[in-house]
């Protein structure tokens, strides 16, 4: 099994969708990595020889930020924000939508599970 910055990738894939396990790398990095490399994307990983894994560990650590490095660039970016107090921080703060998207009826997934109000049920017309 290769490993990869910290990451198992799955023996049974295509190299390039199994580059895809990695924080930070997509289908189009995976591509670019595998082509720079010289190895066959189409080969699946437990196919790879160990001078193919270390030219791709060597690229990635090289010329990507991936991982751990990726993940707290991206925590201090937004710890930044939020002690600048900015909107955007602000935001981030609250946990609610950071890019402008609507919250009346969506954004259950920033905003959490929908919790009821106790005391809220609507009152029944009188006769």
């Amino acid at each position: 099994m290769a490993r990869i910055s910290g990451v198992d990738l799955p023996r049974n894939k295509r190299v390039e969708i199994a580059l895809t396990y990695i924080f930070g790398v997509g289908q189009p990095t995976a591509k670019k990595i595998c082509k720079s490399a010289g190895v066959d994307a189409s080969k699946k990983t437990d196919e790879l020889t160990e001078t193919e894994v270390q030219k791709i560990r060597e690229l990635l650590e090289q010329d990507y930020r991936v991982e751990g490095d990726l993940r707290r660039e991206i925590s201090l970016s937004i710890k930044r924000l939020v002690d600048l107090g900015t909107y955007r921080g602000q935001r981030h703060r609250k946990g609610l939508p950071v890019r402008g998207q609507r919250t009346h009826s969506n954004a259950r997934t920033r905003k959490g599970p929908a919790v009821a109000i106790a005391g809220k049920k609507s009152v029944k017309a009188m006769k």
